[in-house]
């Protein structure tokens, strides 16, 4: 296999993808440092508008796509059409451009739209069929660290594993509120600007993961389920 032609960049140019959820978008990072995001919360699928995105941001921030050194993508769990969009368009452009990928779970992203927390930091999003996919995490000084596995349970078995205080976060809060009433002023809930994960997260995840050495090559990219997809279930019942 070949190296990666940027791998070892003293800086790195990066493209972050996030399509995890209905909202998505692309951000790009100069190192580490976030030179511009797109975030669109519309009723357009991810392969009709992602490509499109990243090809204006390339062009409003001055950047040619051969200039990129790395990629970051969102890699779930959450939608499993947008994972595969997500994946896939990621996969393409680092065999294309010779770059290594970060793959970067979607619940650390948004756990990590709330730095310098507090109390321990639960996001919640919705999984569909009666279930939010959830863990947990605590501010450890040098970034949110993961305390539980990465979860697809249903909202009251999401609630019961909760203490206070603890602080809540994304669109699969509506479910759970009524389970977490138990908690009383215990629990917080995050603004709506933290109830879906940032492109520009996900790229600052996926740059410290590149810059300890932890990218992939793109054949080695997959999308994080959690449970198997409705085309998956309906092959195990025929």
């Amino acid at each position: 296999m070949r190296a990666a032609r940027h791998a070892r960049l003293p800086r790195m140019r990066l493209l972050a993808l996030e399509t995890a959820t209905l909202a998505g978008g692309a951000a790009l990072l100069d190192d580490a440092r976030l030179i511009g995001e797109v975030r669109l919360n519309i009723a357009l699928t991810h392969s009709e508008r992602l490509m499109v995105v990243v090809d204006r941001l390339l062009r409003d921030c001055g950047w040619d796509v051969a200039s990129l050194g790395g990629l970051a993508v969102s890699i779930g769990p959450g939608s499993f059409t947008g994972l595969r969009v997500g994946a896939a368009t990621a996969k393409g452009l680092a065999l294309a451009l010779e770059v290594p990928v970060a793959p970067v779970p979607t619940l650390d992203a948004l756990a990590a739209t709330l730095p310098f927390a507090d109390a321990p930091v639960c996001p919640l999003l919705d999984a569909r069929k009666g279930e939010v996919y959830c863990s947990l995490y605590r501010w450890t000084g040098g970034g949110m660290e993961r305390q539980w596995e990465y979860l697809a349970v249903p909202p009251e078995v999401a609630a019961a594993r909760l203490e206070a205080p603890v602080i809540v976060l994304g669109d699969g809060i509506a479910a759970c509120r009524p389970h977490l009433a138990r908690l009383g002023a215990g629990v917080r809930e995050a603004g709506p600007v933290h109830s879906l994960p940032s492109p520009a997260v996900v790229g600052a995840l996926g740059h410290a993961i590149l810059a300890a050495g932890g990218g992939i090559p793109a054949e080695r990219l997959a999308p994080l389920y959690l449970r198997p997809s409705e085309a998956e279930l309906k092959a195990r019942r025929a």
